[in-house]
């Protein structure tokens, strides 16, 4: 749950209603399944996905796939660092070179904490805010008013109108399903104490767990993402259609239509879901770089290469709506391949064990891999 999430349903929610609440149901559906396997492939195997990668591939394919994952993480740490600075400046009325100075200390010192293998508070900090994010979104619903069951029922059948909604489409898949996530958790897994020897003795423990797992900590972020939906239809209503989804503008449309405790509320949610994501891309990077290429940077510099295009673009005042959006398109075109990469390893037995992926389960996540890919080649022919 990170601030691209908050900018894509936000929009999607002010400029066309209810009409892609499918696509957030349909991308976390997919989610679920796909961190499914990722765990189970880094269980089984006790490798990430680059690793073993590495290991099938050539050299010049694994730059290739190396070269494409960065640029999904460059895209991932852009979108935490900018909304979760843009949260900074607006819940403590902070300048923005100010509020961008405070994150980039927070974020280094949150990804210390990761670093340092302090693996539970990091996860209690985490969950400690997207409970935030939800409790501020459900606040401002509660708030804004004009939710509409119909509404609700009418987004759940799939719909398009046109280029910008199959914009905010790519943008809510990116921000969903998050390719860099699938590379981070198969490297991670291991973390928790399974082994491929464990995994091997008790299958079915290994899958229960793994199951519960992502459908307890992907089924609350389905509930917020599609209140975010709901959110961005009720303000959008409440202003008369004046406002399209940028979140500066969110937070004084609350200020002077709702009130200040509204508006307090949505900048702490959009603090927290920079907060909750914190470290996310750099430590997904540098697996990203160790599994297909066997090389690393350390942590702190990796995160303070990636910080930089964000502070450049809060200085230079660019469109920070839009820019959030459009790094979740670009994560978004990154979907299919670590999908397919997953699918292609997860479907093989010799490597797999008894954690193998069923028939089904490999028709599921191949469809979902063909469909997001088939969108990403029809968005530029609609931008013609």
């Amino acid at each position: 749950m990170d601030p691209g999430n908050v900018a894509t349903n936000f929009a999607a929610g002010a400029t066309t209603g209810y009409m892609l609440l499918w696509v957030v149901v349909a991308a976390s559906l997919v989610a679920i399944l796909v961190q499914f396997q990722a765990a189970k492939l880094g269980i089984a195997t006790g490798k990430s996905l680059p690793a073993l990668c590495r290991e099938r591939f050539t050299r010049s394919g694994n730059l290739l796939l190396w070269a494409q994952a960065e640029i999904v993480v460059l895209a991932t740490d852009v979108a935490e660092f900018t909304g979760a600075a843009i949260g900074m400046g607006l819940l403590f009325g902070m300048p923005v070179a100010l509020s961008a100075a405070v994150t980039a200390v927070v974020s280094l010192l949150l990804l210390e904490l990761r670093r340092r293998g302090r693996t539970r508070p990091f996860e209690l900090m985490s969950t400690a805010a997207l409970i935030l994010v939800g409790a501020g979104i459900g606040y401002d619903i509660v708030c804004v008013g004009h939710q509409s069951a119909s509404g609700f029922a009418g987004g759940l059948a799939p719909d398009f109108a046109g280029a910008h909604s199959l914009i905010l489409a790519m943008g809510i898949v990116g921000a969903t399903v998050m390719p860099h996530a699938i590379y981070l958790h198969s490297g991670i897994v291991q973390g928790r104490g399974w082994t491929p020897e464990a995994a091997r003795r008790r299958p079915s423990v290994v899958r229960r767990a793994l199951r519960t797992d992502c459908l307890l900590g992907l089924g609350a972020a389905t509930l917020v993402n599609t209140s975010m939906i709901a959110f961005g239809v009720g303000l959008a209503a409440a202003t008369g259609g004046a406002w399209t989804g940028d979140l500066v503008g969110a937070h004084a449309e609350l200020t002077s239509r709702i009130g200040g405790a509204a508006a307090l509320a949505f900048a702490v949610a959009l603090l927290s879901s920079g907060v909750s994501s914190c470290g996310v891309g750099t430590l997904a990077g540098d697996i990203v770089m160790r599994g297909f290429l066997g090389r690393r940077l350390p942590l702190h510099l990796r995160r303070l290469v990636t910080m930089a295009p964000a502070v450049l673009v809060l200085v230079l005042g660019v469109p920070v709506t839009k820019l959030l959006i459009l790094s979740q398109v670009i994560i978004s075109l990154g979907v299919p391949v670590a999908l397919f990469l997953l699918i292609g390893f997860c479907r093989d037995r010799q490597l797999m064990g008894p954690l193998v992926n069923t028939p089904l389960t490999t028709r599921l996540a191949g469809c979902a891999g063909a469909v997001v890919a088939a969108l990403g080649c029809c968005l530029p022919l609609t931008l013609l």
